[in-house]
């Protein structure tokens, strides 16, 4: 009686198998697995400090620059900026961005000096005649020197930001030849722009961009260094009346970023980034002049007495301010002078 029940049991059992056997071997069976989808780049926002006034055409291009990296990145990347000294002013924000304490932050070649010596290259005085000659230099090896000197220090260039000539502005007395600085106080922004003030017969004092127009109105300084758009954009023209274009340094700006924070974005995302910066580096260059030229037009609009060095005087500033050379060179070595070379010869 056992054997018979086992017997009806298992031959239809068996004849299954066989069947299930024969259906899967014509491929009847249940479809192979799709490929897994790789997983979306995780959502990143990335802090952005500087200390601009948010009307500065470079404060401008970094807004533009969050705008593009969002819409590259199909929004996996937020740059959220911080501007005007919110987080860090110009003294404080080097040393922020190499110890992480922000992932991108815009700031000087005068203030990457104390750093990486060379950065001063844009501030040795007339060695870069026109726009063209800072974009040549840039593009022709000096700026990715310059950046390989940043990566050593954990962080990575993204944008040079084109800040603009350089001139000086006063409330005492007009400046038209390097004897007129004699005995005045000045305001400079870095190591090698104070040297030149030096040169120039007067004396150097160091501060914070944010500080300086309180101290001309407390007439703790008589003057200052600087470009027309920052002159224009912090209202300078309310404490300075008089204003020389000398066109003596292009100091460059850098908006560079934390390397830790950088490795950390994915390759599509580092792609976007990169993307961004190169628009916006190219759109801020192409601008730079107008802004320079609309600014100068503001500040004589608000009462500042203008006085262009002519062609012809160039060559007496440039005398005056020879030991700038030699001590830039002094202080970067071989290097500095090779680059000094370099961009002097360019065409």
């Amino acid at each position: 009686m056992k054997k018979r029940s086992f017997t009806r049991w298992f031959v239809p059992a068996l004849a299954a198998i066989f069947l299930l056997a024969f259906v899967a071997g014509c491929g009847g069976g249940a479809k192979p697995a799709a490929p897994a989808t790789p997983a979306a780049a995780e959502k990143v926002t990335l802090k952005f400090a500087h200390n601009l006034p948010i009307t500065n055409h470079m404060a401008r291009g970094m807004d533009n620059f969050a705008k593009k990296v969002s819409e590259k990145s199909k929004g996996s990347v937020t740059v959220q900026i911080y501007p005007s000294g919110q987080l860090y002013n110009d003294k404080s924000m080097n040393e922020a961005l190499m110890s992480g304490g922000i992932d991108i932050g815009l700031n000087s070649t005068a203030m990457w000096a104390s750093v990486i010596p060379v950065m001063e290259i844009f501030d040795v005085p007339f060695l870069f005649p026109s726009y063209e000659k800072v974009a040549k230099a840039l593009e022709g090896g000096v700026g990715e020197k310059l950046a390989a000197e940043m990566e050593k220090k954990g962080v990575k260039p993204l944008i040079w930001v084109d800040y603009g000539f350089v001139q000086f502005a006063n409330n005492k007395r007009p400046l038209t030849k390097p004897e007129d600085f004699k005995g005045l106080k000045l305001r400079g922004y870095g190591e090698l722009p104070s040297e030149t003030i030096k040169a120039l017969g007067a004396a150097p004092v160091t501060m914070g961009a944010g500080e300086v127009y309180m101290a001309l109105q407390r007439n703790t300084i008589d003057g200052q260094t600087s470009g027309t758009t920052a002159m224009m954009d912090r209202k300078m023209y309310e404490v300075s009346k008089y204003l020389t274009i000398t066109n003596h340094a292009f100091p460059e700006f850098i908006a560079s970023m934390n390397l830790k924070s950088w490795n950390k974005l994915s390759a599509d995302q580092k792609k976007a980034v990169q993307e961004a910066a190169k628009e916006v580096e190219k759109e801020i260059r192409a601008q730079v002049k107008n802004e320079e030229d609309k600014a100068l037009k503001g500040l004589k609009e608000k009462g500042m007495q203008v006085h262009v060095v002519p062609e012809n005087e160039i060559a007496a500033w440039q005398k005056a301010t020879e030991s700038v050379h030699a001590l830039f060179i002094k202080r970067t070595g071989e290097v500095g002078k090779q680059m000094v070379e370099f961009c002097k010869n360019l065409k």
